[in-house]
């Protein structure tokens, strides 16, 4: 096994052996552009160690040494030389998934007191006390966990009014690290004299942050693999501290909040790596580097577009620049918004760079479900209270909190908050994860909560350097105004302002790549995106989202309307058919024209009508409630009417039942009522008749809900085609239709092929199919007791919403392959919520069905995952890896 890789010995393939960061070094190496020399400590190297510290030292640090010998050779400086410029080393953690900020770094590794005066000879003394200071805050409290050191520093420059690092003299420095040293003392720590024993104990350090809290609660948000392990890389340093030529950055190959094609970033000069990302000071952006120092941003340029090619992604570099000379750090694929994400995939696929197949795969499901969540209204007229930077865009919500655990704790109660801080660190990391969106005072556009925000999704608002947070007492002030923990504030990502309270939110505008980026998903896929709609607008919104038809409409959602829930209830409580069917004559023209609008809205598509299923009774009101009506209606004489809620009274105790959701519904309240169904068929075909003598093409499909029996098809089927036939007659027209089935009883999908006979299509009820396999009433079963079963891994997951593939699953592909062996060309779709999620769509082409339905919202998310599932069950070889 080969414990240790030069950047030269490796590739960007290697990321599983060398992390994502040593793999990047080495092949920017390989590149030939100008990156500081270095050697990479495997992961499987941390994996020994974190099983047996010891022993993995002991053969790890000969091997250490000797590649330290190399390193000196390579760049021509030596560890510890009193009499020429001596060699510090970066010691960087990297695993194969990129954590950003979430482990350890320790700078200027190497460095020790008696050195200083060497270093101050070959740069100047204030670099040098300044790069020791450094070392001793970051060692200290990285390495040897003494927490109070940023403290001290911090209360020296309060003291001293001195707002920034770079104000500090020589005479500040020296003492600074004095009262650094005192505080190591205090502590009963001291800072290792040795440059080997500095390098073995940093090393050390970042195996062991490979299970630090933070890490391991980033791991779990994104299902990182807990066995990886990290990789360390040791590198020369070069000094972005040095002078006023000197400057740290980091840089995008493309903007990562909007996705615009031009280099995004920030810079920091006489500063090193951390000062961006901590977001301690405010950068200056790239657009001042190109005035200021045109050949260095040049070259940038240069290289960024060279990298992003190589790569075919957008990239987050880091660099450092040295005395006027340019060096690269790192390279990655940059974590972006959601709205950037969709632009530069299909902005790559316009510029040849990937293909269609590559563009879909970059994006992922919840990244389109993020695009989709509301914004604020561009009209609220509400002033901001103030302005920050637009790190990551969308609106949030929530109380103020303070303190990332609090917010966490918070969070995970299903409290909606927005996290406050001057800056945030990794630490913050549980904190930001369950925050609706994140504030900072301080802090770039790169600084560590923009990056981690927008890898979330979250909104954010940094550097708002107006709010002044007092932590202690727990309010923040913008001028006069005090906000207080738990006191609303809303945050609009997308432009910066913070207002106070709640503000207006209207829906989402979606961008041209959106609808681009899901016609590509849409020539790709091989399984079809329908919606549930039960209304006209529904019908709008699914079509404007893409659905190819409606899967799923639900008539009775049409008789909730106030003016038509009377006419049903005098439908329901009618004692004779005669009653019955007036009421329903009534009912007649409203479904027509709901019917009519729904068609039309489809323009040619087909329309999945499912027929009257709930338990009559839903439709009156609850006892109590028709009581109390008696009593008023008695009250004011208006006996007439008492006698309505008497009989309604009477209807509702005839139609009480011990288990509604196993009784008189569906297909049964069809077969006992037929005049009910034959009133809606009527209505679905004179809508089609008009829709059609408008030019308007329709596709009519009615499907028959709860069907166990074949005989109950049957005998629901024969008396509706008749009433179907009738229609298109007597108005002299043809129109294509068909007659099908829900799927949701077990028993259907076991004589599957029986029903089969008698319909043109099955469409999977898979709600109800999960409730009768599971034996669970789902309201009751979410309230109760899913959620301990999830919290005890009873369950893995909450079978209503992700399909359960063993069990509901099982039963769908059997009722498939029975139905299919009588009619080979069956369409078969789902209409269930499952119908929207991505695994069970995964599911779903895998068995063979021909289309989901899910609601207009969803759409948009079905139509990507139906693409990204035909792509990864293709032959068509495509880089299927999340590669941020």
């Amino acid at each position: 096994m080969k414990w240790i890789y030069f950047f030269d010995e490796g590739n960007a393939s290697m990321r599983l052996l060398l992390g994502g960061k040593g793999a990047n070094l080495a092949e920017m190496t390989n590149l030939g552009l100008p990156v500081p020399p270095g050697f990479t400590i495997t992961t499987e190297v941390c994996r020994l160690y974190l099983s047996n510290p010891f022993e993995t030292m002991e053969k790890l640090m000969p091997k250490v040494k000797e590649a330290i010998q190399e390193l000196e050779k390579r760049i021509g400086r030596r560890f510890n030389d009193r009499e020429n410029m001596p060699l510090l080393v970066s010691v960087r953690s990297g695993a194969p998934a990129s954590m950003p900020g979430m482990m350890d770094t320790i700078l200027n590794v190497g460095l020790t007191k008696e050195l200083i005066p060497t270093l101050s000879k070959f740069t100047n003394h204030r670099f040098a006390l300044d790069s020791y200071r450094r070392l001793l805050q970051m060692f200290g409290k990285t390495v040897l966990s003494i927490p109070t050191l940023e403290e001290i520093f911090d209360d020296y420059k309060k003291h001293n009014n001195k707002k920034l690092d770079i104000e500090l003299d020589e005479s500040d420095l020296e003492k600074v690290i004095q009262l650094l040293e005192d505080e190591y003392r205090k502590y009963g720590k001291s800072l290792p004299q040795d440059p080997i024993e500095q390098l073995k104990m940093s090393i050390e350090t970042v195996f062991n942050s490979w299970n630090n809290e933070r890490a391991k609660e980033y791991r779990r948000i994104y299902n990182i693999p807990e066995d990886w392990g990290t990789a360390v890389n040791v590198q020369a340093m070069v000094f972005g501290n040095l002078n006023d030529r000197s400057a740290t950055g980091v840089a995008f190959t493309r903007n990562p909040s909007t996705g615009e094609k031009v280099l995004y970033g920030e810079y920091l000069v006489n500063a090193q790596g951390e000062d961006v990302v901590a977001g301690i000071r405010t950068p200056s952006s790239l657009d001042e580097m190109k005035e200021k120092w045109p050949d260095t941003y040049e070259q940038l340029l240069k290289i960024s577009e060279k990298l992003e090619r190589h790569y075919k992604d957008m990239q987050d570099m880091e660099f450092t620049v040295e005395n006027g000379k340019l060096y690269m750090l790192q390279t990655r694929n940059g974590k972006r918004t959601a709205q950037a994400s969709v632009k530069i995939a299909v902005d790559l696929y316009k510029e040849g760079i990937i293909t269609s197949e590559e563009a879909v795969m970059r994006v992922s499901t919840k990244e389109i479900e993020n695009l989709l969540h509301p914004q604020v209204d561009p009209n609220y007229k509400v002033k901001p209270i103030t302005k920050g930077l637009n790190a990551s865009p969308g609106a949030a919500i929530g109380k103020v909190v303070f303190d990332s655990k609090l917010a966490a704790e918070l969070g995970e109660k299903g409290e909606k908050v927005i996290l406050v801080r001057p800056e945030t660190n990794p630490d913050d990391i549980a904190g930001l994860a369950r925050s609706q969106g994140v504030l900072t005072a301080r802090g770039g556009m790169t600084s560590h909560a923009a990056v981690v925000a927008r890898g979330m999704g979250k909104p954010a608002v940094v550097g708002a350097e107006e709010i002044n947070i007092n932590l202690k007492e727990r309010y923040f002030t913008v001028r006069d105004i005090v906000v207080k923990e738990m006191d609303v504030v809303s945050i609009d990502g997308s432009t910066g302002a913070v207002y106070l309270g709640e503000v207006k939110l209207i829906p989402p505008t979606l961008s041209q790549e959106f609808f681009e980026l899901l016609n590509l998903a849409d020539k790709i896929a091989k399984i079809g995106v329908k919606a549930n709609a039960d209304t006209p607008e529904d019908a709008r919104k699914a079509y404007e989202y893409g659905a190819k038809g409606i899967g799923l409409c639900r008539t009775e959602h049409m008789f909730m309307a106030e003016e038509r829930l009377p006419i049903m209830q005098e439908m329901i409580i009618a004692s004779t058919k005669e009653e019955r069917e007036k009421a329903l004559e009534k009912l007649l023209p409203m479904q027509r024209e709901d019917f009519y609008h729904i068609f039309k809205e489809m323009n040619g598509y087909p329309v999945i009508i499912r027929l009257l299923d709930p338990p009559l009774h839903e439709f009156l009101p609850k006892e109590e409630i028709i009581t109390k009506k008696i009593q008023e209606s008695q009250a004011q004489g208006k006996l007439e009417e008492a006698e309505k809620y008497k009989k309604m009274l009477e209807k509702a105790e005839t139609l009480k039942e011990a288990n509604p959701m196993l009784g008189f519904r569906g297909c049964r309240l069809g077969i006992v009522y037929p005049e009910i169904n034959e009133m809606q068929v009527r209505a679905i075909f004179e809508a089609a008749v008009k829709a059609h003598k408008e030019g308007i093409k329709v596709i009519p499909h009615v499907m028959v809900p709860l069907v166990g029996l074949p005989e109950e098809i049957q005998t629901v089927k024969q008396k509706l085609e008749e009433v179907a036939k009738k229609v298109l007659e007597e108005n002299n027209v043809k129109i294509e239709y068909r007659f099908g089935t829900m799927i949701e009883v077990p028993r259907a999908c076991i004589v599957a092929d029986k029903i089969a006979q008698h319909v043109e299509f099955f469409s999977f009820g898979t709600n109800d199919l999960t409730q009768m396999t599971f034996g669970y009433s789902r309201d009751d079963a979410e309230a109760k007791f899913i959620p301990y079963y999830l919290e005890n891994n009873i369950l893995s997951f909450n079978p209503f919403q992700t399909l359960d593939q063993e069990g509901v699953g099982e039963l769908m592909k059997f009722a498939i392959e029975k139905g299919r062996r009588v009619k080979k060309d069956l369409d078969i779709g789902i209409c269930g919520e499952h119908g929207g999620d991505p695994q069970s769509i995964e599911f779903a082409y895998k068995i063979g069905v021909d289309y989901v339905s899910c609601s207009p919202y969803r759409v948009p998310v079905a139509r990507l995952a139906a693409a990204q599932v035909t792509i990864k069950h293709s032959q068509k070889e495509v880089k299927l890896v999340d590669t941020r």
